[in-house]
């Protein structure tokens, strides 16, 4: 009964323990900038911060991290997503994307994001949410 009894509290002490180790600093933040002319992802923890920097240093035109979509309106007869391009910049602790041809006002753009996601942490392993592949942060901003 004893040895049921410690080995329930030390299952529940363990469980505990890994909820309080998750990363406290979620998800990057994704918003447009003061005059909406850029986008902004901050909040980035520094090792994805690094990642970043790495892979922006082996190529700068491109930054494979993240995408920028235009959404389609309800009245568009092809429902595709248009890829929008432009350049990133790495500055402090954050990533700015400066489109080629400014955002248009009413319209939707959807921001796809692999920084800082985890394939799996301790909440996804207890609960069994792993999925095959990696799931972007994904961001709809209206300008």
């Amino acid at each position: 009964m004893i040895k049921c009894v410690i080995k329930y509290l030390f299952i529940v002490v363990a469980a505990i323990f890994l909820f309080s180790c998750s990363n406290t600093n979620s998800k990057p933040l994704i918003k447009f900038s003061g005059d909406s002319s850029s986008i902004i992802i901050k909040n980035i923890d520094e090792a994805s911060l690094l990642q970043v920097k790495n892979a922006f240093k082996e190529n700068p035109d491109s930054l494979n991290l993240v995408s920028v979509l235009l959404t389609p309106n309800d009245q568009d007869s092809l429902q595709i997503e248009k890829p929008i391009k432009g350049a990133f910049n790495v500055s402090g602790d954050s990533v700015i994307f400066k489109p080629a041809a400014p955002f248009v006002r009413g319209k939707s753009y959807l921001i796809e994001s692999f920084i800082g996601v985890n394939y799996a942490d301790a909440r996804k392993l207890l609960t069994n949410g792993i999925k095959h592949n990696l799931q972007p942060q994904q961001q709809i901003l209206t300008r």
